[in-house]
């Protein structure tokens, strides 16, 4: 392996860590070029969960050749060869696709009209997915695999090993399953159905394998090479790690029995399986796990209708082994934490391969990103201005800073569109504003006159002084219920941005107002 010697440490990220299991990989096998991978099952259309393995496998990949200076591949593998086990509930000509049960998802025809089957249609969805993100990727089809020969080799090698294979499976399975299970699935050569049956005869010499038809006893021997049978999904998966040198795959932690199972298999075909990771799995609001069948959790679609792709790819990218909650209500914090990222990287002299925004804008963080004013402050000037669009929202920003424009600062002009829709739906339904104590009230009171001596142009700093410095003056517990006060009262919400901030950009005069609009209701 020709790798390029690092001078530097390597930062301490998970991306880094597992990037070094890679290079530890290729060192021992003496490989020259790293091979990535990431599976999906086109049964189904992309979601999240796609959204995320491919990313965090990118982001891998990224602090491999950030070590080596080495070649990788990235591939998006579909295993569109799988039998179809039912029809989906959202798509249309359902009545059509059902004589269609069992048949490899490339050969039912499509019930959208639109491709060559239906596994072709999800295929073109999964890379239109993709590309829309600008992930770089080579797509492999298990259907062109199989037929093409590619896998020929390998399914040989399996059928030699066909019973050290079914040794490993056996344990794992129920009575029932265990009667009939082989790791080869045969297609039949009538129905074109992938065949779920007992195989009666192995023959590795002669490619086959011996069967019989359970509806009429007919016994077929079938090649299972050029298409002829496809491998159950682990066994599969195994196969694919050994025909294609996958050197490193990720995979959700319900999958940690099937990769080991997966490896085990992989060994016996006389490969190493690759490295990786399990990530955890996302929970619902309620803390439930998240599924796609009961639609408990956020989708792609509705993330992106209220912050940007960044926003989601920092949440992805933040501690993968930790299971988290993914529901509408950490989407703010998701999309300031990428602008807090976004503004060291560009205070920084040196590049930061440890900043999380250097991982999602592939290492090179342009001027255009980010954004001078946060979006939880535009939800909070949303609030108090009910804004209806985001021309109500430039009002204000223009008069707190007149060389902000949407031309100027396209990534705020995105930033302000998504406080609106994420404001409408969200903030507007819950808000909830509080009566002030009597103690409170005095203060507010104080802070008005406060904030009448000062000037137009007073910045957020002096004026957060100015808040400081009222909050002191009153018997307070502690100043967090002053500033509890502030939200609760004014904004008619539990938590607030940087008080002297939000006033500096929605007005010295028009918070004056506000306050007094408060204290006379």
């Amino acid at each position: 392996m020709n790798q390029v010697v690092r001078t530097t440490p390597a930062p301490k990220t998970w991306p880094f860590e597992e990037a070094a299991k890679v290079v530890a990989r290729l060192e021992k096998s003496g490989k020259g070029e790293a091979l990535f991978e990431t599976g999906y099952g086109p049964s189904g259309l992309p979601h999240i969960g796609t959204f995320g393995e491919v990313a965090r496998t990118s982001w891998v990949r990224q602090a491999f050749t950030a070590l080596t200076g080495l070649p990788s591949r990235l591939i998006a593998f579909s295993d569109d060869m799988d039998g179809m086990r039912k029809v989906p509930d959202n798509v249309p000509n359902r009545d059509m696709l059902r004589e269609f049960i069992g048949k490899p998802l490339t050969d039912v025809p499509d019930p959208f009209g639109t491709h060559e089957s239906f596994g072709h249609h999800n295929n073109a969805r999964l890379r239109a997915f993709l590309d829309g993100f600008g992930f770089d990727y080579e797509f492999i089809s298990a259907t062109d695999s199989y037929r093409s020969g590619a896998f020929d080799q390998a399914l040989r090698e399996a059928l030699r090993k066909h019973e050290e294979i079914k040794a490993v499976v056996l344990p794992t399975l129920g009575p029932e399953r265990r009667a009939t299970y082989s790791p080869i699935l045969p297609v039949h050569p009538k129905t074109g159905i992938v065949m779920q049956v007992l195989i009666e005869k192995v023959d590795p010499d002669a490619g086959t394998v011996s069967w019989r038809d359970p509806e009429d006893g007919t016994f077929y021997e079938t090649p299972v090479t050029g298409g002829g049978a496809k491998m159950q999904w682990k066994a599969d998966w195994a196969m694919r790690w050994a025909a294609l040198g996958v050197d490193y795959e990720m995979a959700g932690k319900d999958h940690i029995e099937g990769i080991k199972l997966s490896g085990e298999i992989c060994r016996i075909l006389g490969a190493e399986p690759p490295a990786g990771f399990n990530y955890e799995l996302f929970l619902d609001d309620k803390g439930q796990k998240i599924s796609k069948s009961k639609g408990n959790g956020l989708s792609i679609d509705e993330w992106l209708k209220y912050a940007p792709e960044e926003s989601l790819a920092l949440f992805m990218f933040n501690q993968p082994q930790r299971a988290k909650r993914l529901f509408f209500d950490v989407i703010p914090r998701a999309v300031d934490d990428y602008l807090a990222h976004v503004a060291k990287a560009q205070k920084d002299e040196t590049v930061d391969e440890s900043n999380p925004a250097w991982f999602i804008e592939a290492g090179a963080v342009p001027a255009t990103a980010g954004s001078p004013i946060s979006f939880g402050m535009l939800l909070n000037l949303a609030s108090v201005a009910n804004a209806e669009n985001p021309d109500i929202l430039w009002g204000f920003i223009r008069r707190y800073a007149p060389d902000l424009t949407p031309d100027s600062a396209p990534f705020l002009a995105k930033l302000v569109g998504y406080a609106v829709a994420y404001y409408q739906d969200f903030v507007k339904p819950k808000k909830a504003f509080r009566d002030p104590t009597e103690v409170e009230r005095a203060a507010l009171a104080d802070l008005a006159t406060s904030l009448r001596g000062l000037s137009p142009d007073t910045s957020a700093e002096d004026i957060q002084t100015q808040v400081y410095e009222v909050g002191k003056r009153h018997p307070f517990p502690a100043l967090k219920d002053w500033f509890g006060c502030l939200y609760q009262v004014l904004l008619g919400q539990n938590e607030g941005p940087r008080f002297g901030g939000f006033v500096a950009l929605y007005g010295v005069a028009e918070t004056v107002a506000l306050i007094e609009g408060a204290l006379a209701r």
